[in-house]
């Protein structure tokens, strides 16, 4: 999500620091925003110059030091305190009027904002994988958040050629809420009626949708789809109807995360 929100950054003509603690994980950052965009210049969909452009306007970090700027988008680890302890890293760095945005999929923004210093300035900027290709983001606001914030963000969404819904701090926000029964009800059927994969993946796309369940959930990866689901289960006190399901716990115990591990609810 963060390589994918920097190329977006960068597409849309903003100078962008992209930073990570590991170089692995930059130097795959930068690969695959390079491929992406190749694969662009080669179905003539963009020219030479624009890509190279694009790129010169990316730079790559492992430096927390050199994270300054007017905008940060957070797209770490979907745990609420390691993320309230990088803004407040970045805040002692940057200045009173730095934006802080978290791409959190299912956390509360307001818990994350009551923890950073000025929490006026901290708002939720949910992106959707992939992050260049989707046009919806989720701009999230607290009761802290400053109407000024809300609209610079609100802003940089269109300027970004994403569709932009402004809405209330709550569990799951509107997409992750709505569609928690779409994998839910999906992981039932297989655990309980023994129904396989690509059967409810192929009736659901046969229908309209344009990815099944299952093959949806290996493309997010099953940690995070997990993780969403528990943090709106706790949110939403323990409701039955929102349960994490054995049979995704099982496949995260065993490294079975999707896509990016190989293999998930299918083998890549």
């Amino acid at each position: 999500m963060g390589s994918g929100i920097a190329q977006v950054a960068a597409q849309s003509g903003f100078t962008t620091l992209l930073f990570d603690l590991n170089e692995t994980v930059l130097q795959h950052a930068e690969l695959s925003i390079a491929k992406y965009l190749q694969s662009q210049v080669d179905k003539q969909r963009m020219k030479v110059a624009e890509m190279e452009t694009i790129l010169s306007n990316i730079r790559y970090t492992t430096n927390l030091h050199d994270c300054i700027g007017d905008m940060i988008i957070e797209a770490i680890v979907e745990k609420t305190a390691p993320k309230i302890a990088l803004f407040n890293q970045l805040a002692e760095i940057n200045h009173s009027e730095t934006i802080f945005a978290t791409n959190t999929s299912s956390l509360s923004v307001a818990t994350i904002a009551n923890g950073v210093m000025q929490p006026s300035r901290v708002i939720g900027m949910h992106f959707f994988n992939p992050a260049p290709l989707m046009k919806l983001v989720e701009v999230v606001k607290t009761e802290n958040t400053s109407d000024a914030v809300v609209e610079t963000v609100m802003e940089l969404a269109a300027t970004m050629k994403k569709t932009a819904v402004l809405c209330e701090d709550a569990p799951g926000f509107i997409v992750n809420r709505v569609a928690r029964h779409y994998y839910l009800e999906a992981l039932r059927l297989a655990e309980e009626q023994g129904v396989d994969y690509s059967t409810i993946d192929d009736i659901m796309e046969s229908v309209g949708f344009k990815m099944g369940p299952f093959r949806l959930m290996d493309l997010i990866g099953n940690d995070i789809n997990l993780a969403v689901t528990e943090s709106i289960y706790e949110a939403m006190h323990q409701a039955p109807r929102l349960a994490p399901s054995a049979l995704q716990k099982e496949k995260v115990k065993a490294g079975e995360l999707g896509r990016k591990t190989k293999k998930g609810y299918y083998s890549y």
